[in-house]
């Protein structure tokens, strides 16, 4: 679903907040969205900028789901789906996203949030950005954008992801268009990460049908129906970026990153501004979530994969679940490993049965305390590639970090008798009946 028809949905079903009362960009807007827990919300009156601010609308599974056309239960199938048949958009010669044009921008008229003292600066966190590598192709990302002048931002790029590999081996100017104010189908296919040379917006298409514009001034095409597009150019000049606050809830260190020169900012002309609070529910989502279908693909091919889960105490990006419905004595540890490839970033990964809940994290923990025995169904990989959000691991300037890896075949044996490993279930009965 489009985004304005999807709020509308979302107010009628009484699932959206509207905060009438004027509000401030300088940390009032984003302690609201938390205090709300993060519920879909308009703040209509934005002190000092003409334009509302919404967020909240990819901070649920229930509601990404409805977004989708779908159900949380049939949520993983249908990113899989997307990602492995994705269709290509039509480009058209006129967007809403293009309805005002301004080739002279100025950042300060845009309500960047303020989001936690001590943050480095204003900061646009719901950034979806695209670039075209020479020989891959259209690459659709996240990279939060710390505002450093009028004109100028630095951008986050990590190190081996495609924005910052294809930056790194340009030799002039690299072009790059941020659209802020999309689809929930945007922001999924944004985050997931398929393998280079797969373009996400062709991944959104296949979630919900889009139309795509070219850029005024870039050789980039967009989401037609977006509500802010930043058309500029990654410099070969780096500036300070950060501290601000990351997956993990912990503050990310302040580093050197690449200045992105802003061109030209083309917008509806009502326009509506997107905020993602860092570190909480929307940003754990996003980011986790997306990471799923790869991880299902990956265990696919090596056992029956029932579902995935990226879990929320891992930040939503180093611990995940897999449930299997085990035909093999070995599929538990090939699921590990299945795992940690559709998965490069993931620290832990428990492999369980069928009939465990995947989302009750007391039934996971149970499959743990009955069906895994340390001595054989540990496995330990040592320094391995990981995540720079992990604040134990072995970091260096420069160099992937480094953790120690952990898989837990959680399953039950095989070739044993399975019914002293399943729970006993009592039966209810009416109470009603007692009562008379």
């Amino acid at each position: 679903m489009h985004l304005r028809p999807f709020l509308k949905q979302l107010e009628e079903q009484g699932k959206l907040v509207r905060i009438k009362k004027e509000v401030s960009v300088e940390y009032e807007i984003a302690n609201i969205m938390y205090t709300l827990n993060e519920k879909p919300v308009i703040f209509e009156k934005v002190k000092g900028y003409p334009f509302p601010v919404f967020g909240g609308i990819t901070s649920d599974r229930d509601i990404i789901a409805q977004g989708l056309g779908t159900t949380k239960e049939k949520l993983l199938l249908k990113m899989v789906e997307a990602l492995r048949h994705p269709k290509v958009p039509e480009v058209v010669d006129k967007g809403p996203c293009q309805e005002v044009v301004i080739k002279n921008p100025d950042l300060k008229k845009l309500p960047l949030l303020f989001h936690l003292p001590d943050d480095g600066g204003r900061y646009a966190t719901a950034t979806v950005a695209t670039i075209k590598d020479p020989q891959t192709g259209r690459n659709v990302s996240y990279h939060r954008l710390m505002e450093r002048g009028p004109n100028r931002f630095t951008a986050r790029l990590i190190k081996g992801r495609q924005t910052r590999t294809t930056y790194d081996k340009t030799t002039g100017d690299l072009e790059m268009a941020v659209c802020i104010g999309n689809s929930v189908s945007v922001m999924i296919a944004a985050s997931l990460g398929p393998p280079s040379g797969v373009d996400e917006f062709s991944i959104a298409n296949a979630l919900y049908p889009m139309k795509m514009v070219k850029c005024k001034t870039k050789n980039l095409e967009v989401p037609a129906e977006s509500e802010f597009v930043i058309e500029g150019r990654l410099i070969k000049e780096v500036d300070r970026e950060g501290p601000f606050v990351d997956l993990t809830e912990t503050r990310d260190f302040e580093r050197k990153e690449p200045v992105f020169v802003v061109d030209c900012i083309t917008h509806r002309k009502d326009a509506m501004y997107q905020a993602l609070i860092p570190g909480r529910l929307e940003h754990k989502t996003l980011m986790g979530m997306p990471k799923e279908p790869t991880i299902y693909d990956e265990v696919s091919k090596v056992a029956a994969c029932k579902n995935v889960l990226v879990d929320m105490g891992g930040g939503s990006w180093l611990h995940g679940i897999v449930q299997i419905s085990k035909k093999n004595p070995d599929d538990g540890k090939k699921a590990i490993e299945a795992a940690f490839t559709g998965h490069k970033s993931m620290k832990h990964v428990v492999i369980i049965d069928d009939d465990v809940d995947i989302y009750n994290p007391t039934a996971v923990e149970w499959a743990i305390a009955t069906r895994f025995q340390a001595g054989k169904d540990l496995v330990v990989k040592l320094d391995q590639s990981g995540s720079s959000l992990d604040p134990s691991s072995k970091q260096e300037e420069g160099k992937k970090a480094l953790t120690d890896k952990v898989g837990v075949d959680a399953t039950i044996p095989f070739d044993v008798d399975k019914s002293k490993y399943e729970i006993v279930k009592y039966q209810k009965v009416k109470l009603d009946d007692y009562r008379r």
